[in-house]
């Protein structure tokens, strides 16, 4: 394949995950910049897959079962990724740094890159076409 073929191709793999964060919108008058923070996107979600498939690993040949807590192990992994998310702060600031930060909003660097992952879909049961489940053919596929 010729560079500017990779480069096309490439493209076409981060276009989805440009617009899916194009479309957050955390006021009604300020959208994140999916071009922006591309960048940390791709990086979220690398990284959340290959932490998935570590986590899966780890699990082979293994009972699952539903905890005291009631939750499985796959939902207690993608619960403990989301609450090393949570934060709060003030507007003004969150207003800031959507204008200016490559990172998206924590919510949205949660919320995206669970919604892309079928895996996640899967372990909390959610119907495809809901805002945490995306159809597969909408699911960015970077690498």
């Amino acid at each position: 394949m010729k560079k500017s073929e990779d480069v096309q191709a490439f493209a076409a793999r981060i276009g989805p995950l440009v617009k899916q964060y194009d479309a957050y919108k955390p006021f009604p008058d300020l959208a994140v910049n999916g071009r922006l923070t591309l960048s940390e996107n791709i990086a979220d979600l690398g990284g959340l897959k290959i932490a998935y498939d570590a986590f899966e690993k780890a699990w082979t040949g293994k009972p699952r079962s539903v905890g005291s807590d009631g939750f499985t192990p796959e939902q207690r992994f993608f619960i403990s990724y989301a609450q090393h998310w949570r934060c709060i702060m003030r507007p003004e600031y969150l207003r800031l740094l959507v204008q200016t930060d490559t990172h998206a909003p924590a919510q949205y660097r949660v919320n995206g890159p669970l919604s892309n992952m079928a895996e996640f879909a899967w372990a909390f049961d959610c119907p495809v076409g809901c805002a945490m489940a995306r159809a597969k053919e909408e699911r960015p596929t970077v690498w």
